[in-house]
């Protein structure tokens, strides 16, 4: 494991890009916000990283105390990486640098990839309050924990138990809230997103 490098600098926003400054770092933060991970489904849903480099990022992450790795039992019997609660402590910051980058977004790209679970952290920004929601795309179906102070904040497929609301819209509306053209609650007004639940998640936002 090679020594971390530092911008030798006594000031916390240098200290804090001496463990999260590398490329790739903070998307792998992203992805383990979603909870455990095997490295083959990091690798997938980080198209560009080379394994070398996630390899060794992962290896950097686990010295810095941002994640831990541990075995499934039987019959997984796989490594899988997760965040400590040090690492989950960067889901604002996380939620702060896409705040920012919201101008960057523009529209797609032909060689842009995406996942629909990257659009669950702009979701979460632009939901208040707590419960989960189940969010339907064509791309995929994913699903949010609003309000959780711990664990995953969003993970793969329908919410564990019954949903507070479920959201069904298509990628382009999406899209529009992740880049702040479109409020959710504009996109639901403009029925550009169907609304159904019986939780105060699903209440708010028809309301709203």
């Amino acid at each position: 494991m090679s020594p971390r490098r530092s911008y030798d600098q006594y000031c916390s926003a240098a200290r804090a890009l001496d463990l999260v400054g590398d490329r790739w770092t903070l998307l792998i933060v992203r992805e383990l916000l979603a909870g455990p991970r095997r490295y083959t489904d990091l690798h997938a849903d980080l198209p560009g990283v080379s394994t070398d480099v996630l390899a060794s990022r992962l290896k950097d992450m686990e010295r810095d105390g941002l994640t831990t790795r541990r075995r499934l039992p039987p019959p997984g019997a796989a490594y899988v990486y997760e965040l400590t609660a040090r690492g989950r402590e960067l889901l604002p910051v996380l939620q702060a640098l896409g705040k920012w980058g919201e101008g960057e977004l523009g529209e797609r790209r032909p060689t842009d990839a995406v996942r629909a679970h990257w659009f669950a952290l702009p979701l979460l920004r632009a939901l208040d309050g707590e419960g989960a929601v189940e969010v339907h795309l064509e791309e995929g179906d994913f699903h949010l924990r609003v309000g959780a102070e711990d664990g995953p904040v969003y993970g793969d497929g329908p919410a564990p138990g019954e949903a507070d609301a479920r959201l069904e819209m298509d990628a382009e509306t999406c899209a529009a809230v992740a880049r702040g053209a479109s409020t959710l609650p504009q996109a639901v007004r403009a029925g550009r997103v169907t609304v159904t639940g019986d939780g105060m998640l699903a209440k708010a936002l028809r309301e709203a």
